[in-house]
C-alpha cells in the first residue's frame, strides 16, 4: 500500500484544512475554477487516483486511518474527516473514540463531506487531464520521430535517435507506441558494419530499454550487428558500455542465442574492463551480470580463464557491493568446475585469504560459493593449500557453518573440508589454528 506524501501550500506548511485549501489554491485556480469548469466526461475517480499515485497530494485529501486519497469523504462531530469504509470499520472494532483526537463521540453518526468531496474530484480531474495530454502530446512526437528516421541521415538522425532516446527513457508508455509502430526493426536497420559510434549508441540505448520479441532478437544477432555491439563495449562511454551488455544479456536469453557468438575474446576482454572499473559501481554490476550469463554457455568457459579472468576476478573481491559478490563468486565456482579454472585458482596468491573471508558474511549463497571453490583447490593440492587455508582462519569459518542454521549440504561439504585441513596439522596446532578449542574438541 503506498503512502501519500502531503504536498506543501505557498507558505511552506502543509495544508491543514478545507479553508485552507481553497484558500491558498491548491488546485491551481481560485474557486470559480474548481466549481465552474466543466469537465466533458464523467471520470472514474478511483481510476485517477490509481493512475496519478506518484503525484503529492494535499494532506486535506487523505484519510489519517489509511494515508490514501479519500473518494467518500465523512465528518464525525469531531470535526475529523475521514474516508467512510475506514471510520465505520474502527466502529464495527468497537472503538468510540475519533482516531485521531482519541476524544470520546457524544454522536456516532456522520456527514457526508460533499464539498471536500468535490475538491478532490476537481483536483483529481484537473491533474489526470493535464497528464493525458502530456501523454499525447508525448506519443504524438514519437511518431514524429520515427518518422524522421527513416529519411535522416548524418546529424539529423543523431539527434532524431537521441531524442527517441530520451523519451523511451523518461516515458514508459512511450516504449509500447515505438514497438506498436515498427519502431525496433527500424532502429535495427541502423546498425551494421559502417554504422558510425555515435548513432550505434544511442541505437543500442533505444534497444537496451524495449521489450524485444524474437524476431528482433534473430536480426540482432547478425554477425555485423553482434559486432558493432562488442566495439561499442570496448571504446563507448559508460553509459554505452552499460546498455552493450544489457542488450547482449537480453539476447543471450533467448532461445536460439549461440555460444559461438560469445566466444569473441575482444567481447570478454570488454566484460573485464568494465568490471575492473571501480569508477562506476553501475558498470561493474552490469557486467558481472553478462559474465555470469556467458558462462552458463559451457563451451565458452574454458576461454573466460584463458583471457585470466580468474585472478582479475579475485583480486576485485575485496571492493564488491554484496551484490555484485554474489555474481563473481558465482562466476569463479563456475570456473572451479574446469581444470584450468582450479589450476588458475590455486596459483592466485589471494585466492584463499579472499574466499576466506567473505564466509558467513554476505549471505548464505555467497557462502556456498566460496565453499566450493575452497573445496576445489584445496582438493587440488592439499598439503600447500589446506595449511594456507588454515593459516587464513578458514577452520574457525568451517566450524560456524556447521553450527549454523546451513543447509545440510553446505554442514557436511565444511566437514570434509575440515577433514582435510586438519590432515595437515597435529591436532595441537590444529586447535589452536581454529581459537575454538571446546567445540572442536
Amino acid at each position: 500500500m503506498r503512502m501519500y506524501q502531503a504536498s506543501k501550500v505557498s507558505g511552506g506548511g502543509q495544508v491543514l484544512d478545507l479553508e485552507t485549501a481553497v484558500k491558498d489554491g491548491i488546485l491551481g485556480g481560485g474557486c470559480g475554477a474548481l466549481f465552474g469548469g466543466v469537465v466533458a466526461e464523467k471520470l472514474d475517480l478511483k481510476k485517477m487516483v490509481a493512475e496519478l499515485e506518484s503525484v503529492d497530494v494535499p494532506s486535506v485529501f487523505i484519510c489519517p486511518i489509511s494515508l490514501e486519497p479519500m473518494q467518500d469523504p465523512v465528518t464525525l462531530c469531531t470535526g475529523q474527516t475521514y474516508e467512510r469504509s475506514n471510520i465505520l470499520r474502527w466502529f464495527s472494532l468497537g472503538h468510540f473514540t475519533c482516531p485521531t483526537t482519541m476524544q470520546e463521540l457524544w454522536d456516532d453518526s456522520v456527514t457526508p463531506n460533499k464539498t471536500l468531496q468535490q475538491l478532490i474530484y476537481s483536483w483529481f480531474s484537473q491533474k489526470y487531464l493535464a497528464m493525458k495530454k502530456r501523454s499525447e502530446d508525448v506519443q504524438g512526437r514519437v511518431l514524429e520521430v520515427l518518422e524522421s528516421l527513416k529519411k535522416a541521415k548524418g546529424q539529423a538522425r543523431v539527434q532524431a535517435l537521441k531524442e527517441l532516446r530520451q523519451l523511451v527513457v523518461t516515458h514508459g508508455s512511450v516504449k509500447k507506441t515505438v514497438v506498436d509502430n515498427n519502431g525496433v526493426a527500424l532502429v535495427c536497420s541502423l546498425l551494421g558494419h559502417f554504422t558510425s559510434h555515435a548513432v550505434g549508441s544511442e541505437a543500442i540505448g533505444i534497444l537496451a530499454n524495449l521489450e524485444l520479441d524474437l524476431e528482433s532478437m534473430e536480426i540482432l544477432m547478425q554477425p555485423a550487428k553482434m559486432s558493432l555491439m562488442v566495439d561499442m563495449l570496448n571504446e563507448g562511454s559508460i553509459e554505452t558500455k552499460i546498455n552493450c551488455t544489457r542488450l547482449i544479456e537480453t539476447l543471450m536469453v533467448g532461445k536460439n542465442f549461440g555460444s559461438e557468438i560469445v566466444s569473441s575474446l575482444s567481447l570478454l576482454v570488454g566484460l573485464l574492463r568494465l568490471v575492473r572499473d571501480k569508477r562506476y559501481p553501475n558498470g561493474v554490476f552490469a557486467g558481472l551480470s553478462l559474465l555470469r550469463t556467458v558462462c552458463s554457455h559451457e563451451p565458452v568457459r574454458s576461454s573466460v580463464v584463458s583471457i585470466g579472468t580468474i585472478p582479475q576476478l579475485v583480486e576485485v573481491l575485496p571492493r564488491l557491493n554484496n551484490e555484485c559478490l554474489e555474481l563473481a563468486l558465482y562466476v569463479l565456482e563456475v570456473l572451479s568446475t574446469l581444470p584450468e579454472g582450479r589450476l588458475a585458482l590455486k596459483n592466485c596468491p589471494n585466492t584463499i585469504p579472499n574466499v576466506v573471508r567473505l564466509m558467513m558474511k554476505v549471505s548464505e549463497s555467497c557462502t556456498q560459493f566460496a565453499l566450493s571453490i575452497l573445496w576445489a583447490v584445496c582438493k587440488l593440492a592439499p598439503e600447500e593449500c589446506a595449511s594456507h587455508a588454515v593459516e587464513a582462519g578458514l577452520a574457525a569459518k568451517l566450524l560456524l557453518v556447521i553450527q549454523s542454521g546451513c543447509n545440510p549440504v553446505m554442514k557436511q561439504r565444511s566437514a570434509e573440508l575440515l577433514k582435510l585441513c586438519s590432515l595437515n596439522y597435529t591436532t595441537t596446532i590444529f586447535i589452536s589454528k581454529c581459537k575454538l578449542t571446546r567445540t572442536i574438541q
